[in-house]
């Protein structure tokens, strides 16, 4: 049972008020109207939610241009008890912010965070040339940044909509180099049983290599490609006991429940010495694996049947 009353469920995800985590925590339709409580950092989030203080966290665990959260996925790694419930899409988009009467051939110092930063230079190189930047723990906290004097700073790269959070002005707008760009965020909850299949489904799970040699990740890779399971995210992460050893962040088309992912995951258990399941949930493009007839649960349920009836007696061991 949570710490929190039970009439209202809280959650946690990186703040302040106006960030993409927020953004992604707006999708959740049973977050509406509970108790949203920001955080300062990914590690505070889970914190809350493996001690009881929140029922689940929003954090984000991958973008298309710069790839896995390497924290974030860490942290899954190394904090028992937790289960991911759901997924999120965000479309990262970037506008350039300053206080009331700022020009942009005024700008020298830009503030925002390292990522955002990355890729909005290009823009800011173009446009602002003899800017310098200033790292911020968030975009949000750039803008709040820009009424410190002791910042000095003069500009700062902000999520759209960020001038109803502040009194700001958009000095310009879609000043990131990849239009198209969008972050992964997942919902994360303590250990709960696994839902129903709905289709178009995902599975998370964390697995280390036996040991450093030859073929080893061959072998991890092969229990899910003889059972035509599809891995959207192959991530290699340092244990960090000494060198050379990994564990890899996988995700996998289907859901547990599942013939082929099932069988696939025994696989993996009998050859990994570490394998944390991480969850099974909806796919947030609700795109469905595709699947050859051999791997469908059905030809699991009759290879299974024929084997039963080779060992009782009651097959020939033929088709």
């Amino acid at each position: 049972m949570s710490e929190t009353s039970a009439s209202a469920r809280r959650y946690s995800y990186l703040g302040p008020a106006g960030t993409f985590t927020e953004a992604a925590l707006k999708q959740v339709p049973e977050a509406a109207g509970q108790e949203w409580h920001p955080v300062d950092n990914l590690g505070e989030a889970l914190g809350d939610v493996v001690s009881g203080r929140s029922d689940a966290a929003m954090i984000a665990i991958e973008n298309s241009i710069d790839g896995g959260v390497t924290v974030a996925q860490d942290l899954l790694a190394t904090i028992p008890g937790l289960r991911i419930v759901g997924e999120y899409l965000v479309p990262v988009r970037f506008v350039l912010v300053a206080r009331p009467g700022t020009t942009l051939d005024e700008v020298a110092v830009v503030s925002g965070h390292p990522v955002a930063y990355g890729q909005c230079r290009a823009w800011l190189d173009a446009h602002a040339p003899q800017h310098r930047h200033l790292i911020a723990t968030s975009n949000v906290q750039a803008a709040a940044d820009l009424f410190d004097p002791e910042k000095g700073i003069d500009a700062a790269i902000a999520p759209p909509g960020i001038e109803a959070h502040y009194d700001v002005e958009v000095l310009a707008e879609g000043i990131a180099e990849n239009p198209d760009a969008v972050t992964r965020f997942v919902l994360v909850s303590r250990t709960v049983p696994v839902g129903e299949p709905s289709g178009a489904d995902k599975t998370s799970l964390i697995v280390e290599l036996p040991e450093d040699r030859s073929g080893a990740l061959l072998d991890l890779l092969e229990q899910f490609a003889t059972r035509g399971v599809n891995l959207t995210l192959l991530a290699s992460r340092p244990i960090g006991d000494r060198m050379g050893r990994y564990r890899f962040v996988i995700d996998a088309e289907g859901h547990v429940k599942d013939a082929r992912v099932a069988d696939a995951l025994l696989g993996v258990k009998r050859f990994s010495p570490n394998v944390v399941f991480l969850g099974s949930y909806p796919r947030a493009d609700r795109i469905a694996a595709t699947t050859r007839a051999a791997h469908d649960d059905d030809a699991f349920r009759d290879a299974r049947d024929w084997l039963r009836g080779v060992i009782e007696g009651t097959a020939d061991g033929e088709n």
